[in-house]
């Protein structure tokens, strides 16, 4: 998984429109996408970057828009305070998923953008 953080608001004196990418994350996480028909959600995230655990945490979910490739995401907060929903799309070969949210914050608009990419086992 990859994320990129882009803030975008007026530049100096309010003068044309800045943006600027403020944090960017290369293959900064190894986490398993799962199907999960039973407990009305279509797939679950988990994480597996720790390693020995006897149990891995469900850290967020994704639900499917009928029609289309479109899926809904929540990704869950630790605490459970920010808890945050992105809009992702996929290939038709389920291959890459990209997804999307933007926040705004006074006069700046933030974007997160986080891309998942599919690797197959060895």
């Amino acid at each position: 998984m990859s994320g990129s953080v882009t803030k975008k608001g007026k530049g100096f004196l309010g003068i044309g429109m800045k943006e600027k990418v403020t944090d960017r994350k290369e293959n900064y996480a190894k986490i398993a996408i799962l199907h999960d028909g039973e407990n009305g959600r279509d797939y679950i995230e988990l994480a597996l970057d720790k390693q020995g655990l006897s149990s891995y945490s469900i850290i967020g979910e994704f639900n499917a828009i009928t029609n289309g490739n479109i899926l809904i995401y929540m990704h869950y907060d630790r605490k459970g305070k920010n808890n945050a929903a992105f809009t992702f799309t996929h290939d038709e070969s389920h291959e890459i998923l990209e997804g999307i949210r933007v926040d705004n914050e006074g006069n700046s608009q933030i974007t997160y953008k986080l891309t998942y990419v599919k690797l197959s086992p060895k």
